[in-house]
């Protein structure tokens, strides 16, 4: 695998056809399937990041990740092989695209990329759009669990304690002066606030990997040393182990996050920085 990016141009240039998947998402709504069939980069399959790329909501949060069956039959319908690349995007920002990298990666494909800046960048680069869905040959993936790290509850506990625990969420979310989401605001005592935006340009692509590195150092990120990442629902938390992976560094993800770590009362909160 080259990276996890791949710019608008070397896509446009690529001499053989990745499989392209579509995850534009809007937390609350609307589907971007809408948006999908208005116009989308040629050859492109959507794929619903509340319905294919979690499991139904519950005590596991509101984006559990979703059993390997049926990730791996919505990964199928779309095309999807293990022998072929996948490149994912999503509008600018690659919070919805790093969702479906991180689980296609966990799920043991080995050779995913997000396309940085997303439809915009692609725009931007002045490559065309299409209405018109393309043909699927069905993929023959096959999901195996466990090809990057995980975080349950206790765990992401345990790294806020003795390594660095990081929390991607807007700076009010948590320090529990607002929560729009989830019916308890703050958030993991002991962790670092590192939200998304911090980690990318005004664009929507990621900063270059030594300002990353500047920008996780400041958190308290070094080599030797535990690190996890969570957010409102796992969604905007595989952003950051994908900005950490730019960075060097290996991220284990909490997928249930705050909107997992609230359901028992008995999981101590924080507020305030």
């Amino acid at each position: 695998m080259a990276g996890p990016l791949i710019s608008a141009e070397a896509l446009a240039a690529s001499p053989s056809t990745p499989t392209l998947l579509d995850v534009r998402w809007t937390p609350g709504g609307p589907p971007g399937r809408q948006e999908y069939e208005e116009e989308h980069i040629p050859g492109a399959v959507f794929v619903d990041l509340d319905t294919e790329l979690s499991g139904p909501p519950g005590g596991r949060g509101r984006h559990p990740l979703p059993e390997p069956e049926p990730f791996q039959r919505a990964m199928r319908a779309a095309g999807v092989s293990n022998g072929r690349q996948v490149v994912v995007y999503d509008a600018a920002s690659s919070v919805a695209a790093a969702r479906a990298w991180w689980l296609l990666r966990f799920f043991g494909h080995g050779d995913v990329a997000v396309l940085d800046g997303g439809m915009a960048a692609w725009m931007a680069a002045g490559h065309p759009l299409t209405e018109d869905k393309p043909r699927v040959e069905p993929g023959d993936f096959v999901a195996r669990p466990g090809g990057m790290p995980v975080l349950d509850a206790d765990g992401a506990a345990a790294v806020a304690l003795r390594g660095v625990l990081l929390d991607a969420r807007a700076p009010e979310r948590f320090r529990g002066e607002v929560e729009p989401l989830d019916r308890v605001a703050g958030h993991i005592p002991g962790a670092r606030n590192v939200p998304a935006a911090r980690t990318t340009e005004p664009s929507g692509r990621l900063l270059q990997p030594d300002v990353l590195r500047e920008v996780f150092e400041e958190a308290g990120v070094e080599r030797g040393v535990d690190i996890g990442a969570y957010c409102g629902s796992g969604v905007t938390a595989a952003h950051e182990v994908l900005a950490l992976e730019l960075a060097g560094y290996a991220g284990a993800l909490y997928p249930g996050s705050w909107s997992e770590w609230i359901t028992d009362s008995r999981r101590p909160l924080a507020r305030g920085s």
